[in-house]
């Protein structure tokens, strides 16, 4: 029978205190990990520390390993056997709790092993702060892996040693690291505060710990790692946690969550309950979804109903705090909306796809239509506005691509495939030219190997799907290797009016595709001569090479051999070659030690911008003007993503490729605006021509408080790139004072010439025609232009929050003005529907000078554009909301902005929307003309016009063609 936990004796009766530490090792049928388990904790480094084994009635040998385990060390290894198996963790656990000596006590699972200082450093740790629990970094190590991955368990709570007198100081540990087995406990307390497992219900760890953590008095983080959880993703049982197929496992959590629920609601923890709610929505829940799509009705409707009733204690707040596509997915298993669920389900699983055809209401975008008009928190949850994707062109979605029809006849090489494409907000319109073409493609991580491309017979236009229909032969078509490219994934490339956006095939239905198809390898079909479909781990459509069940054994034997080995042998070789060819490392070698040798190509010029990112500045000003006066030169221009936008007469490089590393070594002149790659040394027979991208307001190079901690050597390394430059554009002596300065330039390479950039608006100052670019965006002749251009901000990635309401600008001054905004090229906004026509996102235009010169008036903060717009002389309104900040926190300024800005400077919404409210762009004109010019004055002095004539005219003047 088993251990009855209330009729146990206490712990206290058999304590012995030359024990340091006890060591509880659970086992069920494991005899061959178990030993290694055990040596983990027999290691240590620690001296004192006991073993108690507890055999969960097994029926392989692991007791009687135990057992002669404890015979080789009677003194430290002690075994004992349930008398009946439990089927979890609690009940051993809580019975080597009983045997245990020592004054603190740890768990450790057959199958894992205790890192070798782990006792010593749970002990130091627990002795200096007199910590009822100390716990340590766990590291699931992937023992089937190639290269033995690891992954830290929740890292970031174990950065530093730290000690907390309440779990609320902590939230998130209680929340995320559920373990009980990185975790050393004191014996005394776990007696006192009579701490067990849970018996006869799996995740009993979440429990315990959330007891443990509420009971503690004291809870002490160190940094070491002290546990190794061993993976084996290819186990032939599955872990319980792994065991997700069986409804019975997700009753399990639900209940465990109820329990830890009621725990913290009982000591007064709303915070923790919240945090855990958030975590649930994120993770635990996400887990069993992504599995939902290949379940039977029955399972689902059994998991819908368990998890609804969960999900009605969860706090509305939470789906706040988590990814819109989590809330999306909670939120629709609750009212069981299954056409709409497994959808986005296939969002979930792959985080870019778009899976739903969305909704466009009320100027917002929602992921589905059903629900939002009668439930006004599914209006909040469904609403998928901010995700932009109402702003993306066809090309740069990924579609959900659901597959609707597999057939093969037995014997036949034919495949037939149907399916059918998200059509998303319609970004594929009605009368669209539409193609499409399917690829198969070898799996190969790192290697480019062959592909098969089939064409597709039938495109349709189905109003919020696009369907298609093909017959792919695969035997004529497809020939694998057969050795290297065992798997092969699908995709369709559908091109609408010469878009092209590519989606995969996501396999919705379990059994939707099977049979076997005989192919033709191009080595040997004793490899394999048939191919099979399956289904990848993110729901797609996928094939596997399958043996001739005849020739297996030999295949199989061969490749164990030593042909065998001599052909995995040469393929490695060849891949790590191939990797070692494009490192950094080889195309810097490449740069100096070959391409620096060729001779300088003359008239070759490269040029650059933003580091690839742009056609635009004063790079392409030069360029320009070269093209305009009709020199004889030979044009690169480097590039980063795609070479869309970038002029047709030059030939596009991709930065750091090989083709743009010999072009900037073999070049006469470079040219650009940042910065080429700090490591490449430039030729004595190369002009830099730097023309760099704007006055300074924040400090810059080694004034920078970063520059100045850089070691010696760093700062000696910058030095050398910055040494490049032969000439340096400026276009005031601010410039001098500061960007010369701060780079450390000579004087003799300073251009007192202007921005060519800026030659534009000094000739757009005079004219009092609106330049066609407002046509094009489609700005009405009787309203003005607002350009909204921020600096760059790092808070939260790329993308930028605005900061203030776009919705409510648009309304109240929509009738007067357009609104552009300009994100800096490092960030990304996206505006919601509601303001088409009035607010224009204009982020993705290459060159920000057509915007200024188009602009009646400029919003800004601290961007350079600033020192660009004032040429215009017209109104600028400043708007540094975030001023001390970015000013006191930040890398400093030059000089105060809100004395000399020449505008209105605002620091809140308000006060923004009451300038624009109460004085007309006129006046303000007239308001500020007098700081505007002395504005020009001070940061302007050297822009006239002709920047980039002049440029041309002191080095490329001969260049002209006879």
């Amino acid at each position: 029978m088993k251990v009855d936990a209330d009729q146990r004796p206490s712990i206290s009766d058999v304590a012995v205190p030359d024990v340091a530490m006890s060591v509880v090792v659970i086992v069920y049928n494991d005899e061959a990990r178990l030993p290694t388990a055990v040596r983990s904790v027999l290691e240590q480094t620690l001296r004192g520390v006991e073993v108690v084994i507890v055999d969960d009635h097994s029926t392989d040998g692991s007791y009687e390993v135990a057992r002669r385990l404890a015979a080789e060390h009677p003194d430290r290894v002690r075994a004992y056997r349930l008398p009946e198996n439990s089927g979890g963790c609690g009940a051993p656990r809580n019975h080597g709790i009983l045997k245990t000596r020592g004054d603190y006590v740890l768990f450790l699972d057959s199958d894992d092993v205790l890192e070798r200082d782990a006792c010593r450093n749970f002990l130091d740790a627990a002795e200096t702060t007199g910590a009822d629990l100390v716990s340590g970094l766990c590291v699931r190590v992937h023992v089937d892996s190639r290269h033995r991955k690891e992954v830290r368990w929740y890292p970031w709570l174990y950065a530093r040693t730290r000690t907390l007198d309440s779990i609320a100081e902590l939230p998130d540990l209680l929340v995320y690291d559920t373990l009980s087995t990185n975790k050393c406990y004191r014996r005394e307390f776990l007696v006192d505060s009579g701490l067990d497992f849970p018996v006869g219900i799996h995740y009993e760890d979440l429990l315990f710990s959330a007891r443990a953590y509420t009971a503690a008095r004291r809870i002490t983080l160190i940094p070491n790692r002290v546990y190794d959880w061993n993976v084996v993703e290819k186990a032939g049982t599955k872990s319980i946690s792994n065991r997700r197929a069986e409804i019975a496992n997700f009753a399990h959590r639900m209940e465990m969550h109820r329990r830890v629920d009621r725990l913290l609601a009982d000591n007064g923890l709303p915070e923790l309950k919240f945090r855990k709610d958030v975590k649930f929505l994120k993770h635990d829940l996400v887990l069993h979804l992504r599995d939902l799509p290949m379940r039977d009705a029955v399972y689902r409707q059994e998991f819908a109903a368990l998890a609804r009733t969960y999900l009605a204690s969860i706090d509305p707040a939470a789906y706040d705090e988590v990814e819109p596509i989590h809330a999306i997915c909670a939120y629709l298993l609750r009212m069981s909306d299954w056409d709409n669920l497994l959808p986005a389900v296939d969002t979930l699983t792959n985080r870019d796809k778009v899976s739903a055809p969305l909704a466009e209401r009320d100027g917002r975008v929602y992921w589905c239509a059903e629900h939002i008009d009668e439930d006004p928190f599914a209006r909040r949850v469904l609403d998928v506005t901010a995700l932009g994707y109402h702003a993306r062109p066809v090309g740069k979605l990924f579609l959900r691509n659901e597959l609707t029809e597999y057939r093969h006849e037995a014997g036949s090489g034919a495949v037939r495939l149907a399916g059918r494409v998200t059509n998303p907000l319609g970004v594929v319109p009605p009368g669209a030219r539409l193609t499409a073409e399917l690829e198969f493609y070898a799996r190969r991580q790192g290697v480019r190997l062959q592909t098969f491309r089939f064409p597709v017979g039938t495109v349709r236009h189905e109003g919020a799907h696009v369907s298609w229909e093909a017959s792919a032969d695969l035997t004529k078509g497809l020939r694998p290797l057969g050795i290297v490219d065992a798997v092969w994934d699908v995709r369709l490339h559908l091109d609408v009016d010469g878009e092209r956006t590519t989606t995969r095939l996501t396999a919705a239905r379990s059994g939707l595709a099977s049979g076997e198809v005989p192919v033709r390898p191009r080595l040997t079909r004793l490899v394999a001569d048939r191919i099979e479909p399956q289904v990848s781990a993110r729901g797609h459509l996928a094939f596997r090479l399958v043996p001739d069940k005849k020739a297996n054994a030999v295949v199989t034997r061969g490749l164990q051999g030593a042909p065998g080995r001599l052909a995995k042998t040469g393929y490695r070789k060849a891949k790590a070659l191939r990797k070692k060819a494009t490192s950094g490392d080889t195309k810097l070698r490449l740069y100096h030690d070959l391409f620096l040798r060729m001779p300088v190509h003359k008239r070759l010029v490269v040029f650059e911008s933003h580091l690839g990112r742009q056609y635009s500045d004063s790079p392409r000003a030069i360029y320009e003007e070269m093209r305009r006066q009709g020199l004889d030169f030979e044009a690169v221009w480097s590039y980063t993503g795609s070479p869309k936008g970038f002029p047709a007469d030059a030939t596009p490089v991709r930065r750091w490729s090989l083709p743009y590393l010999r072009a900037l070594a073999r070049a006469e002149y470079w040219i650009d605006n940042q910065s080429y790659p700090l490591k490449l040394t430039k030729r004595p027979g190369t002009t830099y021509i730097q023309t760099w991208h704007g006055s300074a307001l924040k400090r810059m190079g080694f004034d920078e408080p970063g520059w100045k901690l850089k070691s010696r050597p760093e700062q000696a390394e910058q030095q050398r790139s910055l040494d490049r430059f032969d000439h340096f554009l400026v276009r005031s002596e601010h410039d001098v004072r500061t960007l010369a300065r701060a780079f450390r330039l000579r004087e003799k390479a300073l251009l007192r010439v202007g921005y060519p950039r800026n030659d534009e608006l000094v000739r757009a100052r005079e004219s009092a025609e609106r330049p066609p670019l407002a046509a094009e965006l489609g700005i009405p002749a009787d309203k003005k232009v607002l350009l909204y251009a921020p600096t760059f901000r790092q808070h939260g990635g790329r993308r930028f929050e605005l900061p203030f309401d776009v919705e409510r600008f648009a309304e109240e001054f929509g009738d007067r003005y357009v609104l552009l905004v300009r994100a800096h090229y490092l960030n990304h906004v996206v505006l919601p529907p509601s303001v088409r026509g009035r607010v224009i996102d204009v982020s993705d235009h290459h060159d920000v000078t057509p915007l200024l010169a188009v602009a009646d008036a400029l919003i800004t903060d601290y961007s350079s554009v600033m020192f660009d717009y004032a040429l215009l002389d017209r109104p600028m309104l400043f708007f540094p909301y975030d001023y001390e900040e970015y000013v006191h926190t930040g890398r400093g300024t030059y000089f105060d902005l809100l004395e000399r800005a020449p505008g209105p400077v605002v620091r809140t919404e308000d006060e923004l929307t009451s300038v624009l409210r109460e004085s007309s762009l006129a006046e303000q004109t007239v308001k500020y003309a007098a700081e505007r010019e002395r504005f020009v004055a001070d940061f302007g002095e050297y822009d006239k016009g002709t920047a980039a004539r002049d440029i041309v005219e002191e080095f490329f003047a001969e260049w002209r063609k006879a």
